[in-house]
């Protein structure tokens, strides 16, 4: 018996282990009920079943930081909701004691083991600095870029981007400097509840238009005849970073096709065999979708027109796992658009070997 299996079993059950803590959690503490009312134990069900999803994908791909980093993340969403540090931990605990009800070593071993990690990770303290600082390139422009969208002045904002190129800055820096750090920003600020779930959409919505709108600028790029198709795996609605690397890819002379989210597999497999692919892209965002990531790959590899096809991962939990792109069966990771670009050229020259993949992730990281 394996981790694998013992990921794949916690997230058949996931459903029915959440409801059962969520029933535990509000007979051992009541006041819930009077402090969140019966939206509260929803949403209870809801973040019991995430903790669950990331435990099993951590214990699956046998990464437990990627269970105790959302954790931390977990702890600090929660604060901004007047959930407790010791609410979380308590949850956890009824975690535990689910797990040792309904699992049996060795399945049991490996998902305790990941698990006490994550009740310890409630008792560190947080901190999380801003994403955008004014000793970094651009720093001063992306803080008021962040400003224009947040007072919804988004005239502005594109009018700050438009002002940087016109004084010599490239599309590139624009979206390195501003575009990406800014996003990070705003999923900071959301994750401390400083703004809303509406700001944040309005946002990102803002960004992905600007970007749309300087396309005229550079779109007629020479074509070194290099294929590219990218997409994101399952339901992810994450989807503006995944084309930003196209967009770096076209500008450095590759077809790029960008499919986006909910697309299902076979569509995906398809696609690869139309455009003669080169290399795919695909991005996770959220943890517990890794298993999708790893069944793509599994769909790409086992088709006779497609097994060929060099594939490069990128997303939230390969920069917590910088080795998690092997878990997954993919051929190299890269931490952002730029070092995409240097790693999928890296892919084609060196065809076999994942060792020399691995060293054109390390020397791609910014």
């Amino acid at each position: 018996m394996s981790h694998r299996e013992a990921g794949e079993r916690l997230l058949q059950n996931a459903g029915t282990l959440a409801e059962k803590i969520t029933e535990k959690q509000y007979r051992l503490q009541p006041d819930l009920m009077e402090r969140f009312g019966p939206i509260g134990k929803i949403r209870t069900k809801e973040d019991s079943r995430y903790s669950l999803s990331y435990l099993a994908e951590s214990v699956l791909v046998k990464s437990p930081s990627l269970f105790t980093h959302y954790i931390s993340w977990l702890k600090v969403l929660l604060a901004g909701y007047r959930v407790s540090a010791e609410d979380l931990e308590v949850n956890l605990q009824l975690i535990k004691e689910s797990l040792e009800e309904e699992f049996e070593h060795p399945y049991l071993e490996f998902l305790l083991e990941y698990l006490e990690m994550g009740i310890e990770a409630t008792r560190q303290s947080e901190s999380q600095s801003s994403f955008i600082h004014a000793s970094l390139p651009y720093g001063l422009e992306a803080q008021a870029y962040v400003q224009h969208l947040l007072h919804n002045r988004r005239k502005e904002a594109f009018e700050l981007i438009e002002s940087e190129l016109d004084a010599g800055a490239s599309i590139r820096d624009m979206y390195c400097y501003i575009f990406q750090p800014a996003q990070y920003e705003i999923g900071r600020l959301w994750q401390k509840r400083e703004i809303s779930v509406g700001q944040e959409h309005f946002c990102t919505a803002a960004t992905q238009s600007f970007i749309s709108r300087l396309y005229s600028r550079w779109l007629l790029q020479p074509n070194q005849g290099k294929r590219l198709v990218a997409a994101c795996v399952g339901s992810e609605q994450h989807e503006i970073g995944l084309r930003m690397l196209t967009d770096v890819f076209e500008m450095e002379g590759w077809d790029t096709y960008y499919l986006g989210a909910n697309v299902p597999n076979t569509s995906i497999v398809e696609a690869i065999g139309r455009h003669e692919t080169d290399v795919v892209a695909i991005s996770v965002t959220m943890t517990y979708h890794l298993h999708l990531a790893k069944d793509l790959i599994q769909r790409i590899r086992s088709h006779a027109e497609t097994a060929h096809v060099k594939i490069m991962v990128g997303g939230y939990p390969f920069n917590i796992d910088k080795e998690l792109w092997r878990a997954v069966g993919a051929d190299g990771y890269a931490p952002g658009a730029e070092e995409a670009v240097a790693v999928a050229e890296r892919l084609l020259i060196h065809p076999v070997s994942l060792d020399n993949v691995s060293a054109a992730s390390e020397s791609g990281k910014g």
